[in-house]
């Protein structure tokens, strides 16, 4: 089964004329994969992945949605998916197991799924810190529709309020990055009693649609969320057809090296594993 085109990209409204001259800043391409099944991205993933590993230069992000499923990643506990496999099976709702950090999420049409494949540079090989980066690209990309987002003190993932609004679950191999986040944008949020959200006890989830009342434009949003990516992880975006825009440098996060994940942080998305093997590298 391809991937169905639903909430596409409009480029001709994202696209900037300017550009960075060689070597001054990495290109990631934008991938914009509309509908497609779980297991299908998760293969355009591991492929992408295998191409940097091989010593590939292509970075990529793939933002999509998915048909119904529930995943669960590597922190799972049996107590935190809520419904059988005959009441899921009777929603049309997948079931599968995954490699990612974290714990039981839902993913469904309306929902915004970000996948960066990324080689991590030196002075961002801390997984502290990317976790941060991406949580930063949705804040940000959120303020852009007058919705104020922040981190939780206690759990990853991005919240309005009380809610959350997005989940985060990576993976990172040799300091290449993989799975990454899921923003719900015009969701059923009915889906979400079928689990324990990320695990966390009375999670009550919220979307860009119920904050604003309003159904969101799914392109737009893309759109926010592309650009800011750009800006916070410094790196050209360019379409398929290698037409993109640059950052701007003045809003281009120029951290330092950040500090090694304490093991709250490695229990919360589920990385010590990765990190171990992440220092092998």
């Amino acid at each position: 089964m391809g991937p169905t085109r639903r909430g596409s990209l409009r480029t001709s409204s994202m696209i900037s004329r300017r550009r960075v001259e060689d070597g001054k800043m990495r290109r990631v391409t934008l991938h914009d994969l509309g509908l497609i099944p779980y297991g299908t991205a998760l293969g355009v993933q591991r492929e992408s992945v295998a191409r940097l590993h091989a010593g590939g230069t292509e970075e990529a992000l793939y933002l999509l949605e998915h048909p119904h499923v529930v995943t669960r990643g590597r922190n799972a506990s049996g107590s935190t998916l809520l419904a059988s496999g005959e009441l899921l099976a009777a929603k049309g709702v997948a079931l599968v197991e995954t490699d990612r950090g974290g714990d039981v999420t839902y993913h469904g049409p309306g929902q915004l799924v970000g996948y960066p494949i990324l080689r991590l540079e030196e002075g961002r090989r801390d997984i502290r810190r990317y976790v941060t980066d991406v949580e930063e690209v949705l804040i940000r990309a959120l303020a852009q529709f007058s919705i104020e987002a922040h981190r939780h003190t206690t759990h990853r993932g991005v919240w309005v309020g009380p809610r959350k609004i997005a989940s985060l679950g990576i993976r990172i191999s040799r300091w290449v990055t993989s799975h990454g986040f899921a923003l719900n944008v015009n969701t059923d949020l009915s889906y979400f009693s079928l689990i324990v959200p990320c695990g966390i006890e009375g999670c009550k989830m919220t979307s860009i649609e119920r904050e604003l009342g309003r159904p969101a434009d799914m392109p737009a949003v893309k759109e926010a969320v592309a650009r800011v990516f750009s800006r916070v992880f410094s790196r050209e975006i360019v379409l398929a057809s290698d037409v993109g825009f640059a950052p701007d440098a003045e809003l281009a996060l120029a951290l330092e090296a950040g500090f090694a994940p304490d093991a709250e942080l490695a229990r919360d998305v589920g990385l010590a594993p990765v990190e171990e093997e992440a220092r092998r590298a």
